[in-house]
């Protein structure tokens, strides 16, 4: 290996209610790994809920990250690898164990056996992170790091896209305009649906409108109300909060006929209310997304066209040693994405 340390610095989950800075020894390849040197690392809500205890499946004292992209620094002498030592690659975080009735049946993100790089073994939050060879996915050489760090959330709103299965013309309902409601928009948008957000920050209903496709966009509490068995609403609808009271709203603002996908992810203990006569009146798909199953080789396909300003999602970068400081301005929610760069 040619790093001239031993020790890295990493950003670990060791207590509910933090996520503190430490030294760890710089992982040992295995056989089927590659080593990684980190080049950018997006925080994520689900850091944050792996922070506050409530992420059931989430390893205690693990290295969170699962938003990253990096180069690829050694290989293990028995991997067979489709990169090579100094590209730059993405990571696919969800690693299934292929041998399960879902996997078997095209279903990997359901795997009964999944595990997942940042949630249950060690991520990308640190300088340098050993993941299997199948994980990483070569990235072309014009797409800067910070981009290419958005790879994984972009896999995920592909596979929500998905769901929502949007007919040239459908009228397009986004509820949120966080990073993963804004990439919902641009994709929506381009895949021929008018879209329209609901969003209370002012900087990211701007963002929505100039940047990502939308039509129109509002504050909560500001678009009327619907009654979609009167073929009002909208046909799909995107919710990308995880709240009750929105996965309420995305159900009661979709057209009869329509779909609803919940994107957000909810707390484990949270419930909704909802009529099950007023969907049966409207013959509801109602519908979710669990991660990014084949989805992150067409985002990175997605984010090299550059079609839409990607690097518009990023509103902050700061380094490893700073993590603390972005913290605190992801936990204020006054940007968008926040990135280390270690």
């Amino acid at each position: 290996m040619c790093t001239s340390t031993k020790e890295m610095t990493v950003a670990s989950w060791q207590k509910v209610g933090a996520i503190d800075l430490m030294s760890k020894d710089i992982p040992a390849l295995k056989s089927g790994e590659v080593l990684v040197k980190v080049a950018a690392s997006g925080i994520c809500g689900t850091d944050l809920h792996i922070s506050r205890g409530e992420t059931p499946h989430a390893s205690k004292k693990v290295v969170i990250g699962h938003e990253f992209s990096g180069y690829v620094q050694e290989i293990h002498p028995d991997t067979k690898a489709l990169v090579k030592v100094g590209d730059l690659v993405a990571i696919d975080p969800n690693m299934p164990c292929n041998q399960c009735t879902f996997c078997r049946n095209q279903k990997y993100h359901l795997c009964t056996h999944l595990f997942c790089i940042g949630v249950t073994v060690d991520g990308g939050m640190s300088q340098y992170v050993s993941v299997p060879a199948r994980a990483v996915i070569a990235v072309p050489s014009h797409v800067s790091p910070e981009v290419a760090s958005l790879a994984e959330p972009l896999s995920c709103v592909v596979h929500a896209v998905d769901q929502g299965k949007i007919k040239t013309g459908d009228s397009v309902l986004v509820i949120g305009a966080g990073p993963i409601g804004l990439m919902a928009i641009a994709l929506a948008s381009t895949s021929g649906g008018r879209v329209t957000v609901i969003e209370p920050s002012e900087m990211r209903r701007q963002k929505a409108l100039g940047i990502f496709g939308a039509i129109e966009a509002f504050a909560p509490g500001t678009l009327p109300a619907v009654d979609g068995a009167l073929g009002e609403g909208f046909d799909v609808v995107f919710e990308c909060v995880g709240r009750p009271n929105t996965a309420e709203d995305a159900v009661n603002f979709t057209k009869a006929g329509g779909t609803v996908v919940w994107v957000g992810v909810a707390k484990v203990e949270d419930r909704v209310s909802i009529s099950p006569f007023d969907v049966y009146r409207k013959e509801l798909t109602i519908t979710s997304t669990y991660t990014n199953p084949y989805g992150i080789e067409r985002a990175v396909k997605v984010l090299a066209e550059n079609k839409v300003n990607w690097s518009a999602l990023v509103s902050h970068t700061f380094k490893l040693s700073e993590f603390d400081d972005a913290w605190k301005v992801f936990l204020a929610g006054t940007g968008l994405k926040v990135v280390i760069k270690p």
